[in-house]
């Protein structure tokens, strides 16, 4: 494993979260998103001010990976679900365990939360590389699927 750094991201981070993110839509759903709409989203995420915090892994200085946890309220549990989201590892340190130190944080971070009940995470249907790693830190899949419906702007 690599030897990193896991912290909170700041504005400092915000070009290469937005980068990442911008690299995570293509590489993902082969989406090209608008850089101007990401860099304005990753701002909003970094202040917390829409329940949603980002994680960053650095190396020697360098962020290699992020992930960032939105949060939700399930009064069927009365307590929160943090959802992982925007999880990215630079494609040159991939399978060096920097997924596994990043979702270890957030979840000692959930585990000393009184209000956290519980961890998800979305995962494209045919990523399976990303569903074993998945499974190897203990996620599931619950029985749901998910739906949506995009609201036109």
């Amino acid at each position: 494993m690599l030897d990193i750094q896991i912290e909170q991201a700041t504005l400092n981070d915000c070009e290469v979260i937005t980068e990442f993110n911008i690299q995570l839509a293509q590489e993902t759903e082969a989406k090209s998103l608008n850089r101007e709409l990401v860099r304005t989203g990753v701002v909003e995420s970094l202040g917390d001010a829409r329940g949603c915090c980002y994680y960053v892994a650095r190396y020697q200085e360098r962020v290699i990976g992020q992930v960032m946890f939105t949060r939700e309220w399930s009064d069927w549990r009365n307590g929160e679900f943090w959802w992982f989201q925007s999880v990215y590892v630079d494609p040159t340190f991939r399978r060096q365990g920097v997924f596994q130190q990043l979702s270890a944080h957030v979840q000692s971070l959930a585990q000393s939360n009184p209000d956290v009940v519980g961890l998800r995470l979305y995962v494209e249907q045919e990523n399976e590389r990303a569903q074993a790693t998945y499974r190897q830190i203990g996620f599931d899949f619950p029985g749901y699927q998910v739906m949506e419906k995009m609201l036109e702007r």
